[in-house]
């Protein structure tokens, strides 16, 4: 079965992941030994040196030959396996084959009696860091199986073993103290639960991991579901829009707010299409619809309808801005210097502006299974009536008084009043300053 797109990206992420886990523990083995070598030569004395630098120094070279072939092109996922493979068998070999202690001739059970266990733990430790759990349960089979043969090739070259079955039953302390401290003690079942103990953490690390990995494929396959469905819906309704209903579970709930609404219109729009025809009005309206929502979006707003070449768009819904205004009227000066200086599939275009603040309602609408987003009142109907009046007053923008009100910084000139319904007193209306 051909992999999803989806499954692609999460195998690529958990690769990245286990390559990154293996590069910093085999960093953290590398300088663990350091300090077990320096401790060795130190507490052992400078004549010791050669004889435990030298494992040292050879465990530290391969993994830092592993850490160069991590991510390289010859890395495959075998390579991790092998690696982690010759580790184990070479400790397995040192502690079957090296001599305990050379200078006094001690028997190799010694080195089953000596704090050598741990080291496989170590081992175990680095293949936790690869956040695989095929390599953690290998690890444990193969570092419990080359512990207990390692084990019972040193007792097979044993004239006489003893063992814990050979204290006496009711044993006195030297009774007991003669068999256990006997250079000939192996204590098999301590060995058997050596492994036993070794290749349980190594399950249960695995299963863990397992569970792990799992939890954030669910997690990294939901944000991507997530992620594709906002980017297709974003298609239809705003972004903004889409991810809050994504949110929220398909809801998007109705706000009454203060808010600062943006209409704008193309000029002479009927003659354009007459001159240049349908197919090309398209790809016009398209381009010059990609720039108008890519300066909008730029400064907090939300385009929430196209109506045929008009755009209207508002500032403090649904993504709440306290300083809408200002920056609604960021964005129409951006739009007006963007139609300016360029051209839409190679059209030159103009625009008119309206501006106005105050209350308006804003959620879905619709009805027959669809809705769309949409805003609501006066506030909206005096931003489409601006946008009309520059026609008048042969401007490219006009604010509302309300909007004005809210601007700091902003060379603007009365330019006139207008009446809004439902309301007795006119409403000012103001331009750029050098707008004719």
């Amino acid at each position: 079965m051909t992999d999803t797109p989806v499954q692609t990206h999460i195998d690529a992420t958990f690769s990245r992941a286990e390559q990154a886990g293996l590069k910093l523990a085999i960093k953290g083995r590398i300088i663990a030994l350091s300090v077990v070598g320096l401790w060795l030569v130190v507490s052992r004395g400078p004549e010791h040196a050669v004889e435990y630098l030298t494992p040292v120094l050879v465990f530290a070279a391969l993994g830092a030959i592993h850490y160069l072939v991590i991510g390289s092109a010859r890395d495959r996922p075998w390579v991790k396996y092998v690696f982690f493979s010759t580790d184990i068998l070479l400790l397995s070999m040192a502690v079957a084959l090296l001599s305990p202690a050379p200078e006094i001739q001690l028997p190799q059970i010694f080195m089953f009696k000596f704090n050598i266990f741990p080291f496989y733990f170590m081992i175990l430790g680095v293949a936790a860091f690869s956040f695989s759990p095929g390599l953690v349960l290998w690890s444990g089979l193969l570092g419990a199986g080359t512990w207990m043969g390692a084990f019972m090739w040193v007792l097979s070259r044993m004239d006489k073993p003893l063992d814990w079955s050979d204290i006496p039953d009711n044993p006195t302390k030297e009774q007991f103290l003669g068999v256990f401290l006997s250079e000939e003690f192996v204590g098999l079942g301590s060995r058997i639960q050596e492994a036993i103990i070794y290749l349980v953490v190594a399950i249960l690390i695995a299963i863990v991991m397992h569970r792990a990995r799992q939890t954030v494929r669910r997690q990294l396959a939901a944000e991507r579901d997530m992620t594709a469905v906002s980017q297709m819906f974003g298609r239809f309704v705003p972004k903004a829009v889409a991810d809050s209903m994504i949110r929220d579970q398909g809801t998007l709930t109705p706000v009454e707010r203060q808010a600062t609404v943006l209409f704008t219109d193309l000029s002479g729009f009927t003659n354009l299409t007459e001159a240049r025809g349908p197919r090309a009005i398209v790809d016009i309206l398209n381009a010059y619809f990609d720039a108008a929502t890519e300066i909008i979006g730029k400064y907090n707003g939300v385009v929430t309808q196209f109506q045929g070449d008009a755009i209207l768009a508002v500032f403090n819904v649904p993504i709440e801005d306290d300083d809408h205004a200002q920056h609604a009227f960021d964005a129409a000066i951006e739009l007006l210097d963007a139609v300016r200086s360029r051209t839409f599939a190679n059209q030159q275009l103009a625009i008119r502006i309206g501006l106005n603040s105050g209350p308006l309602i804003a959620g879905n609408v619709g009805g027959g299974g669809r809705q769309s987003y949409t805003v609501h009142g006066d506030t909206v109907n005096l931003a489409a009536r601006l946008e009309n009046l520059n026609k008048e007053y042969g401007t490219s923008l006009l604010v509302s008084q309300s909007t004005a009100d809210l601007l700091s910084d902003v060379d603007l000139r009365k330019i006139g009043e207008t009446e809004i319904r439902g309301l007795s007193e006119l409403v000012g209306v103001y331009t750029l300053a050098q707008e004719p």
